[in-house]
């Protein structure tokens, strides 16, 4: 057993993560502002699952708060830590720059130092796709260059990785990175396409959607994303050294569905599974949007034995079930 602080623990990917640790027997201290980016209802419903566990332990905390965050380090010493918390979406970050600066750059670096003060054996962090940014080459790999993103949220998110990376360099702090891809599934967030359409088509309003449709994501189901988080977390990286970087514990993953699916076939998908076509509003592509994400995942496969694997189909299906259970529709 681990006592592991996860941060963003009413959070999507930290509630689901959270749940299958303890269900595993493990000691989860979580961490939430329980900001209103979304409905705070939805986090505190997810909360309420995680109470139901002996071995769980809530903070509501602003991890811009530095003095709280090293307080909290201080006093709960955690072995393993996996961040989630980070103010999320590509295009609130057109509209909000200072709460992505204050949450996913000054948050993760009070991290970074409560981590390096209390000696934990290994962080884990969530990146994201967006990195890539405009990149052609198609699959992403983790190699890729990464230096041009296309929106303040991916910028934070490749600083997030180029600060994680200095620390394991000055302090051999071991440091792992996902780059997360479209994720999706049961308890998810209000913001994200799959979910608002599904609430449109269910209100028979109108789904708005970009670049007419010629768009493809590589959705990955939140079981697949978990278990990938859960190998990661205990396959520590060790020093290493090559070419382009000096030694330093220090891995960045893809996880990612490996399958990438066109926007319209999504919709279809959500469709049948809802029984009502979408009336359909064709938009221009958005600032801050890419055309296609892919997930190289040869280096998660090669070092975890893991490969994300469930279809779309049974992955919405599941999402539609939970939806149409939680709303009562």
């Amino acid at each position: 057993m681990s006592k592991i602080l996860i941060t963003g623990a009413a959070g999507f990917v930290g509630f689901h993560l959270s749940q299958k640790l303890l269900a595993n027997g493990e000691t989860v201290i979580g961490i939430d502002n329980l900001n209103d980016y979304y409905d705070v209802s939805l986090k505190q419903a997810r909360l309420e699952q995680l109470f139901n566990h002996k071995n769980f332990q809530f903070f509501q905390l602003d991890l811009a708060n530095r003095s709280k965050v090293d307080e909290l380090f201080a006093s709960c010493k955690p072995e393993l830590v996996v961040h989630l918390a980070a103010q999320a979406g590509v295009r609130y970050s057109l509209t909000h720059p200072h709460a992505y600066v204050d949450s996913n750059l000054v948050g993760f670096t009070n991290i970074l130092e409560g981590c390096r003060h209390t000696e934990v054996k290994h962080l884990v962090y969530a990146s994201s796709s967006s990195v890539y940014g405009a990149n052609t080459k198609i699959p992403f790999a983790v190699g890729d260059q990464v230096d041009h993103p296309v929106s303040l949220y991916a910028a934070t998110k490749r600083a997030n990785e180029l600060m994680a990376y200095t620390y394991s360099h000055l302090y051999q702090i071991p440091t792992t990175g996902l780059r997360f891809f479209t994720v999706y599934g049961p308890w998810g967030r209000p913001d994200m396409a799959y979910f608002s359409f599904t609430k449109s088509i269910l209100n028979r309003k109108p789904i708005q959607v970009f670049n007419h449709g010629k768009m493809r994501r590589d959705f990955t189901y939140i079981d697949d994303i978990v278990e990938g988080i859960i190998r990661v977390v205990s396959k520590i990286p060790q020093s290493n050294s090559t070419a382009e970087t000096k030694p330093a514990p220090y891995k960045i993953y893809n996880i990612g569905n490996n399958q990438p699916v066109s926007l319209v076939d999504f919709i279809e998908i959500l469709e049948n599974h809802l029984g009502i076509k979408a009336q359909k509003e064709l938009l221009p592509m958005q600032p801050g949007d890419v055309p296609e994400t892919y997930a190289d995942i040869e280096d998660l496969i090669k070092d975890t034995g893991f490969k994300p694997s469930t279809p779309l189909e049974v992955g919405l299906k599941h999402f539609v079930n939970w939806y149409r259970s939680y709303y009562a529709v």
